[in-house]
């Protein structure tokens, strides 16, 4: 479980791709690496991986081909940024919402506004994600939780302050890049309670 705040910004050193549908992926981060373990779990971009080796700053995780194929991790190459987070500790605050690290679908950024202080940044809205998605709601986009703006049927947009302009790979995404999605949880825990009641 994560927060959605994210830790530090990481580098990919490698990404391998496997015999089979899968790939092997080295990501530089000298703070999420300090304590890290074989077996941890580490959020890349949003997505939860598992921690295989960890040496010099630099951790190995599998990523199987179904993780490829449904987030924007396929399209790393050697050098790109990611937003990386440790999971969440018992005990600590809970700065941003409940992020599993499960991403439900892949979303582009078609259009940036500068305002005032911040920036208004707007995403394509998968039709299939489109219910969970609600005004003042919570989402996490690569990985940071955010608080959805507006939506429209096909969009939905955030209002983007400095510091997760400039602490997080959002900052530097241009329009027409993916993202990847997660909506919140309990959205999709309370759908499934109504839909299997008898009314």
């Amino acid at each position: 479980m994560f927060t959605g705040i994210v830790e530090e910004l990481g580098e990919i050193v490698r990404l391998t791709e496997g015999a089979e549908d899968s790939a092997v992926i080295a990501v530089r981060g000298p703070l999420v690496t300090s304590d890290a373990r074989h077996g941890d779990s580490i959020s890349v971009n949003g997505c939860c991986l598992t921690v295989i080796d960890n040496v010099d700053g630099v951790f190995t995780a599998d990523v199987m081909g179904e993780t490829l194929r449904r987030t924007s991790l396929g399209v790393l190459k050697p050098g790109s940024n990611v937003n990386l987070e440790r999971a969440a500790a018992l005990g600590s605050r809970l700065g941003g919402h409940l992020v599993q690290g499960h991403v439900d679908g892949v979303a582009t950024i078609i259009a940036r506004e500068p305002a005032d202080q911040w920036e208004v940044v707007r995403f394509s809205l998968p039709p299939e994600l489109a219910k969970y998605v609600v005004e003042k709601g919570s989402i996490t986009v690569d990985g940071v939780s955010l608080t959805v703006m507006e939506v429209t049927g096909d969009s939905f947009a955030i209002g983007m302050i400095p510091a997760t302009s400039k602490l997080t790979v959002l900052g530097g995404k241009a329009i027409g890049d993916p993202v990847n999605l997660e909506v919140d949880v309990i959205a999709k825990y309370v759908e499934k309670m109504l839909g299997s009641r008898n009314v």
